[in-house]
């Protein structure tokens, strides 16, 4: 991964931190309308959906900040990816998923969200869902 495309996701996500909470709700706000059906993989209660919130903040900013040692990185991610089976996730998720993220990422960034910082969170969160995926649905 080219070093600029991973100092821009790091970068940008320096801005998110301080809204980490109102992101993850726009988040989930964005992944339920794309997919009203990815609602039952949830938690139902207001309290438990903030607990939710957090963990997917905190391990978005551990993967964005471990960008810098893919190699650390990679057999975490492959962990992860096993994990969302006990959830129920299914691959096609990941592409909706990614979505939701940009568009989060949009929103909260605002004019900071610049063509090449979507580029560069695209190219991250593709390559991250593809090592979750190969970990959890490909067959070798």
């Amino acid at each position: 991964m080219e070093e600029k495309t991973i100092t821009l996701v790091q970068d940008s996500f320096e801005k998110v931190k301080p809204i980490a909470p109102e992101a993850a709700e726009i988040f989930y706000s964005k992944l339920f309308e794309l997919d009203p059906a990815l609602q039952s993989l949830f938690p139902n209660s207001d309290e438990d959906m903030k607990i939710q919130g957090n963990k997917l903040m905190s391990m978005l900013g551990s993967a964005v900040a471990g960008l810098n040692n893919l190699d650390a990185l990679i057999p975490i991610l492959q962990d992860l990816g096993k994990r969302h089976l006990d959830y129920k996730v299914e691959e096609f998720h990941y592409q909706t998923v990614g979505e939701a993220l940009l568009k989060t990422l949009k929103t909260g960034l605002g004019d900071a969200f610049t063509p090449e910082v979507e580029e560069a969170w695209a190219t991250v969160y593709n390559t991250m869902a593809d090592v979750m995926i190969r970990a959890s649905y490909v067959k070798l």
